[in-house]
Order: structure tokens, then sequence, then C-alpha cells
């Protein structure tokens, strides 16, 4: 079983892809108690508790996977990096449970909720791209029509996508309806 919690240090001048951390490598002094700051970070901590915490699932489960952690936007995030595709079950499903679980183990060692984000397989990455292309889509129906565009129900973590690709177009975007049915509706003005 192959499973890397990677929170190492790299090159001062190197940004990891999905960070808006830089990571340094630990040389001198100054960078090494630079780098112990790091481990104080909260969300370092709660990126760290997570992956130990799915660390051992995976062994529970007999899965294979690598696990990367990394913060960014003010969150933490933790990848279970694997072709298996059982973690993310079906639209993402056990995906989401696995979250919550994350999130209680890391509330469970610090007393406070946490907001991490768990990708598994890529999952949420390529859902990201899928929606920001289906919201781009949406924008210009509305552009072209005048009429506001309701998409299907999403999750909030979906939501969210299609709201930042709305925003950044320069339409208006608001959720409508009760879980599970809650969706966004994209029009040219604010509803309020």
């Amino acid at each position: 079983m192959s499973q890397d919690h990677d929170t190492t240090q790299m090159p001062t001048d190197v940004t990891e892809p999905h960070s808006d951390t830089p990571l340094r490598s630990v040389d001198s002094p100054d960078e090494h108690a630079a780098a112990e700051e790091d481990h104080e970070n909260p969300l370092v901590t709660e990126g760290d508790i997570a992956a130990d915490y799915l660390e051992d699932l995976l062994d529970i489960a007999d899965l294979d996977g690598d696990i990367d952690t990394y913060v960014e936007n003010g969150r933490a995030h933790v990848s279970i990096v694997t072709d298996n595709q059982t973690l993310v079950g079906a639209d993402g499903k056990v995906l989401e449970a696995l979250q919550e679980l994350s999130r209680l183990a890391v509330m469970t060692e610090t007393g406070h909720r946490s907001r991490l984000m768990l990708d598994v397989a890529g999952f949420r990455e390529n859902r990201r791209k899928e929606l920001a292309i289906l919201a781009t889509e949406a924008v210009q129906s509305v552009k072209e029509s005048g009429e506001p565009v309701s998409l299907a129900p999403m999750n909030p973590f979906e939501r969210k996508i299609v709201h930042d690709v709305v925003a950044e177009a320069g339409l208006f975007s608001e959720s409508d309806g009760v879980e599970p049915r809650r969706h966004v509706v994209i029009s040219l003005r604010s509803s309020s």
C-alpha cells in the first residue's frame, strides 16, 4: 500500500500547483524556524489531522492511494491520489461523506469546526472544470436572450463554482430552492 502524506517543503521560488502558499526547503536555521511556523498554522494542522485519519481509513479498507495536503484560499485541502473510484462513489456521494468524516476528525482533535476540502481521484477538480464550462455557457445564454437561466440542483461546492464564474462575467446569480433541490439561477440583474 502506498500512502504519501506529503507536507514537504520545496525551494522558496516554487509554488505548489494548487496552493497560494509558497513552499520552502529547510536548509538554514531561519528557514527551519519558518517551516516550524507553517506547522503551527491551524490550516496545516487540519490537513495533517485529516491526512492521518484518511491514511488509517485506507489501511483498514486495504485501498491504495497517496495523500497530498495543501492550503488554498484560506482552507485546508486534502487529496487522495488514486485510480480507484470506490471512495468517490456515484455522483461523489462517498466523497462527500468522507469529507464530513474528515471534518469531524479534525473537529474532534482541535475542538474547532473545519472547512476542509477533500478530493479523491481528481473528482472535484474534474467537476470544477465541467461546471466552469456549464456556467460559461449559461452566462452566454443569459446575455443573448436576456432571460434568467436555472441550472440543475447542485451541492454547495458546485454552486460556489458557478457563482464565481457568473460574478467574474459581470452577471448575477443566486441559489434558489431547498436542499437537495437547491440550484443556481443566473440573470442579468439582481432579483433584490
